[in-house]
């Protein structure tokens, strides 16, 4: 399997904590989960964390079968609304994002 994670570092602006949510919630969550081939959806947010360590109020994390169908939900028509749909959710929040794709180890 392999797993694509979108880490969101730095921070979501003071009292738009519940909206940044609402909006992943209500806009963005349903067309995550229309990407072509993804079999897991999740999203994280931040609870405590290690002192020092760099602050990802929030990290998507998706999950599918291979590279390739990773490469067909990214040239996908919905993953290019939901970039669009993003630049509201970043109106809430100041940092970067990262992406990063891992092989999920099995036994």
């Amino acid at each position: 399997m392999i797993i694509r994670q979108a880490f969101f570092e730095g921070s979501i602006h003071a009292g738009r904590e519940q909206a940044f949510k609402s909006y992943v919630a209500e806009k963005l969550l349903p067309m995550w989960l229309a990407f072509p081939g993804v079999k897991e959806v999740r999203v994280l947010y931040d609870i405590e964390r290690d002192e020092g360590a760099p602050c990802y109020p929030m990290v998507l994390s998706t999950m599918y079968e291979s590279r390739d169908a990773l490469v067909a939900a990214l040239a996908s028509q919905v993953r290019y609304e939901s970039r669009e749909m993003t630049k509201g959710l970043l109106e809430m929040f100041t940092g970067h994002i990262y992406h990063h794709v891992f092989d999920l180890a099995h036994d």
